[in-house]
């Protein structure tokens, strides 16, 4: 029994005229070598599975040709050829990076650079996934990659160009290598059934290459597999069922069902669909993929964009004609974020069905959001600013003299609320009357004996003119308010007293007591030191930072009843603990590290020093 080769292997190209989707890459390498304009370092970088490590070796057995083709291929029967061939030629070193990434691997490298070749013009070394290497690594390497000797040629490989130094990418000649398109793909995977005598047909073919996304080393895989699961006969079923891929059928269906709001179909259909194994997450990303390919239909320019497999681009083409652009655009928008949020989601098949119901409910708010013109129904939009509309509150403004300036800072209390009229005009006064209690509103007052008047747009205007003697402000006020205000003048504010502070302090005392409050913070208040520092400041002074805290923890309120006292709102105090050299009496726990802590329990049960042994744990 032969040994089985993996189609990657087997079919790996030998030429450059056999590689597949580079060709940009081969013809530049053939010129470069029949032009005899070779670089003597190369960045070969792109995807997985395209290609890079094959043309490397392509590459390094060309230059060694003694035969080489007008092309600039090579003979493949020359010594060096079959050499090569059969992995017996000391003319090429391949060198993997992900594994040999220290600064002793590359040194040992840069050591056989200086010998020369026995046998052949080149010495060619190939180190790939060289991303990999370290930072020192790539230190080491760079005098020999920008001056090697003249018969050695470097050829580095990567998928992440990106992880390399720059220093490294100035020193070599990038190339740059792009995913395998799905015809290519499809063509070279017909080749090889076809040596290989394997029935299938080509919507299998593109299933697999639809699947692989631009890697032929997957693409060969996939079909090494889908071979033995089906004993060598491929077809379109047998390749959805093995790549768990969901029928395209469903998904027509589902847009159907969706397009014609009948939800109950559409849950029925997704059922089905779970029962067959299929995750919604699959399912999602399927009918996204779905709905943009639809979507791509809609426009004959952009119909290229296609990726579906032949012979069902008809049906893709009609289900786009009687689908609305706006109902795919908002389905995508709903199926991207559903597959966003579908992993937060706790139930799962929760989370699809109400994808299902918003998408069955999206035709018909998209139809009401059209008007009978065939338009888009905007939002009502203001076309100019609108004031705020403000109730108005009646004004009265006496004229005055200048001195009445001195006596408009009063207090105006009604029977039930308090509010404060100011006046800040020296030559007019304009007093607001303040608006009383429903009982005795002020739009019921006795016109005969106020002078009310409506702000206008220009109230600085307004003024009110009496007959008879003039009036002082308070005055008016009392005749406008009648019984229901009394007006009080403001009192002095008053300076700090020791005599008073004390004793507004112990009437903050008491009423502590009687509102129940805690033993320690009574008695942090009674052994407290008062000193005033200035006229509106003072200072507590106590034994403990407990105690401190205990004081700011009232002092909002303390600070509130003290300057209610004093009549002064500008009144503050600080508190300062006595001696910062003297230290508390803590708890035993409070002044203990973990590990004295966990001494004194295992004192008490030996068991937990055990426990710690045979967990092998460690105190912080």
């Amino acid at each position: 029994m032969d040994k089985f080769i993996v189609s990657a292997r087997k079919y790996r190209p030998q030429n450059f005229n056999t590689v597949v989707g580079q060709l940009h890459i081969t013809t530049t390498l053939k010129n470069a070598i029949r032009n005899n304009q070779l670089a003597h370092a190369f960045l070969f970088c792109g995807p997985r599975g395209v290609g890079k490590t094959t043309c490397a070796r392509i590459l390094a057995k060309t230059i060694n040709c003694e035969n080489k083709t007008p092309d600039g291929e090579a003979c493949n029967t020359c010594n060096s050829c079959v050499s090569f061939d059969l992995g017996s030629s000391m003319n090429i070193h391949e060198l993997d990076a992900a594994s040999n990434n220290s600064v002793d691997d590359i040194r040992s490298l840069v050591e056989q650079v200086r010998f020369a070749p026995q046998a052949g013009k080149y010495k060619v070394y190939i180190v790939d996934e060289v991303h990999m290497l370290s930072t020192s690594a790539f230190n080491a390497f760079l005098k020999t990659l920008e001056e090697p000797p003249s018969y050695a040629i470097f050829i580095l490989a990567t998928t992440e160009k990106h992880k390399i130094l720059p220093t490294i990418l100035s020193r070599c000649q990038i190339f740059d290598f792009k995913r395998i398109t799905t015809n290519d793909t499809v063509e070279h995977l017909q080749e090889i059934v076809d040596k290989e005598e394997i029935k299938t047909d080509k919507a299998s073919l593109q299933i697999i290459a639809q699947k692989s996304e631009g890697c032929m080393r997957d693409a060969l895989s996939i079909l090494d597999k889908i071979v033995s699961f089906t004993n060598g006969e491929v077809n379109y079923a047998n390749t959805l069922e093995h790549l768990n891929i969901l029928d395209h059928d469903y998904y027509f269906k589902l847009l159907d069902s969706s397009l014609q709001q009948d939800m109950a179909g559409s849950m029925l259909l997704f059922d089905e669909i779970n029962r067959k194994g299929f995750e919604g997450d699959l399912v999602l990303n399927g009918f996204a993929e779905f709905i943009r390919n639809i979507l791509v239909c809609k426009d004959a320019r952009a119909a290229q964009l296609l990726d579906v497999v032949e012979g069902m681009q008809p049906k893709y083409l009609a289900t786009a004609a009687s689908a609305s652009t706006s109902y795919l655009i908002s389905a995508l928008n709903i199926l991207n974020e559903a597959e966003i949020n579908f992993k937060m989601a706790r139930n799962k098949r929760l989370h699809v069905e109400l994808t299902l119901i918003k998408l069955n409910f999206l035709q018909q708010a998209i139809e009401m959001s059209v008007n009978d013109a065939g338009g888009i129904v905007k939002k009502k939009r203001v076309d100019g600013p609108v004031a705020i509309r403000f109730k108005p509150v009646p004004s009265v403004q006496i004229k005055t003299q200048p001195k009445v300036a001195t006596e408009a800072k009063l207090y105006v209390e009604e029977s039930n609320n308090r509010n404060h009229v100011s006046s800040t005009q020296a030559p007019a006064a304009s007093i607001q009357q303040p608006v009383s209690s429903s009982q005795q509103p002020v739009s019921n007052l006795p016109t005969e004996q106020s002078s009310i008047q409506h702000p206008t747009s220009n109230p600085r205007t307004q003024t009110t003119t009496s007959s008879g003697p003039k009036k002082s402000l308070l005055d008016v006020l009392r005749e406008k308010a009648g019984n229901s205000y009394n007006v009080i003048a403001v009192e002095e504010a008053e300076n700090l007293d020791m005599e008073k502070l004390r004793k507004c302090w112990e009437e903050y005392i008491a009423i502590m007591q009687q509102q129940g409050g805690k033993n320690s913070t009574i008695g942090t208040f009674k052994m407290a030191k008062l000193d005033i520092l200035d006229d509106i400041s003072f200072r507590v002074t106590v034994n403990a930072f407990t105690q401190q805290k205990f004081v700011e923890q009232e002092k909002m309120m303390l600070a509130d009843h003290i300057q209610t006292a004093f009549k002064n709102r500008t009144i503050t105090f600080t508190t300062l603990v006595e001696d910062m050299d003297v230290k508390e009496d803590l708890p035993i726990h409070l002044t203990l590290n973990s590990r004295q802590k966990f001494e004194r329990m295992s004192e008490q049960y030996p068991m937990l020093k055990v426990l710690r042994d045979k967990l092998k744990l460690s105190i912080e």
